[in-house]
């Protein structure tokens, strides 16, 4: 699927994000035997039971945290994810930075940007991501990679491409100050191919691949 969605658009294929929110660890190990390596939670504490359901088989994945960080959280995110995908206010930066251990390497950080302001998302305002990005950029144990995406949905999954369009713009002028900035994570399983003729290095794929998700 995502290699048509990027010939189809002339741009290479993005990463896979496997979004395993509320699927048992079964389903992960399932999928991890067919060579996916990064999987995506909005949940630190079931992220960590999965993990340690997973027991050292999880050490060879990639985690990637997905949902709302609380502040509360930041010492356990740091520990149990390889990537903090929603990173949307300066108290995070120090948070992680400081609970990270140097010896796994730096958190990669993606900022969460609130594209089309809605009330009801998480995420920065536009015109904060270029103070945030000198945070994390300036922080120990963090590595900048990029921006995370989640437009408003429609059912007509077109009317997101605005969105896409916006962000992209957004990504590129990032990389002008940080050419390092690598990922751009937007598109989600039903506006996938959307999102990535729009530029997305990353896309989060949970229905596609799994199934409709459990109740919770």
């Amino acid at each position: 699927m995502l290699e048509n969605a990027a010939t189809a658009s002339g741009r290479p294929a993005p990463r896979l994000l496997a979004v395993s929110k509320t699927q048992p660890a079964a389903a992960i190990a399932e999928l991890a035997g067919r060579g996916q390596r990064a999987f995506g939670e909005n949940y630190v504490q079931e992220a960590q039971a999965k993990q340690a359901a997973l027991g050292p088989a999880s050490a060879g994945l990639e985690w990637h945290l997905i949902g709302h960080l609380q502040s509360n959280k930041a010492r356990d995110a740091a520990t149990a994810f390889d990537w903090v995908q929603t990173l949307d206010r300066p108290k995070l930066v120090g948070a992680l930075a400081r609970h990270r251990d140097p010896a796994r390497g730096p958190l990669n950080v993606l900022i969460q940007v609130n594209i089309d302001d809605e009330a009801s998302k998480h995420g920065c305002r536009p015109d904060q991501i270029d103070a945030l990005a000198a945070l994390v950029a300036a922080a120990p144990n963090l590595r900048l990679r990029g921006l995370m995406v989640i437009p408003t949905p429609h059912d007509d999954p077109e009317l997101a491409r605005p969105a896409f369009r916006r962000t992209r713009v957004l990504f590129e002028s990032m990389r002008a100050g940080y050419p390092h900035v690598d990922t751009l994570s937007m598109g989600m399983s039903a506006d996938a191919a959307i999102a990535i003729a729009e530029g997305a290095t990353m896309v989060r794929i949970g229905t596609a691949l799994f199934g409709a998700r459990s109740p919770g």
